[in-house]
């Protein structure tokens, strides 16, 4: 088991990032929110996670080891696979999914794309009683306040190589289509993403 990597960043992309350790550049899959927060050329710690198929090796890595451990326990309740359990902390902090999963509160749940009714009632039922304690003034979603979430984005479509004329553009473009509660960061940044496509 790969339980952490730290190396220099050497190449980013909207879904994984490169990590160099000891000569060897190590491929972990990361969530946007994640992403964002690391620099090509700087060094990085990354909590991982290796999820062994018949065939292939995927290394999935998280900003501390809480979001990773949150990460192994979604993976024990059924029908949830490594991609839907990075999706959950995509979405929430690993502290919003614990409360979300404590209070049965599936409207929150179902806010990750690939999570229905049934599924998030399923969360509950199966993880309720192993979810930890639940810190007490959670927000709901891993986003900001409205007012600082353009900043995040912005800075975060620098990091994986677009220019800061063409992530201004794109975060000019996204906040047009902001009405009413503000979605998490790691959306917003996709719908970014989405308008600059992959052309740097």
């Amino acid at each position: 088991m790969i339980a952490s990597v730290r190396g220099t960043v050497t190449a980013t992309g909207p879904d994984h990032a490169v990590v160099e350790v000891g000569g060897i550049g190590l491929a972990v899959q990361c969530a946007p929110g994640t992403i964002a927060d690391l620099r090509v050329g700087q060094p990085a710690r990354l909590a991982t996670s290796l999820v062994v198929r018949e065939d292939s090796l995927t290394l999935y890595g998280f900003p501390d080891d809480d979001a990773k451990q949150l990460f192994e326990l979604l993976q024990t309740a059924s029908g949830v696979g490594p991609r839907l359990a990075q999706a959950v902390l995509a979405v929430h902090t690993p502290d919003a999914v614990r409360k979300a999963i404590a209070n049965a509160d599936t409207a929150a749940l179902t806010r990750v794309p690939g999570i229905g009714k049934k599924g998030a009632e399923r969360l509950v039922l199966e993880l309720r009683d192993r979810v930890g304690p639940v810190p007490v003034g959670v927000d709901g979603a891993a986003g900001v306040t409205a007012g600082a979430w353009p900043d995040q984005v912005r800075q975060a479509l620098v990091g994986l190589g677009w220019t800061a004329a063409q992530a201004e553009q794109a975060v000019a473009a996204v906040a047009e289509t902001v009405d009413g509660e503000t979605p998490p960061v790691p959306v917003l940044l996709k719908q970014a993403i989405r308008l600059l496509g992959r052309t740097r």
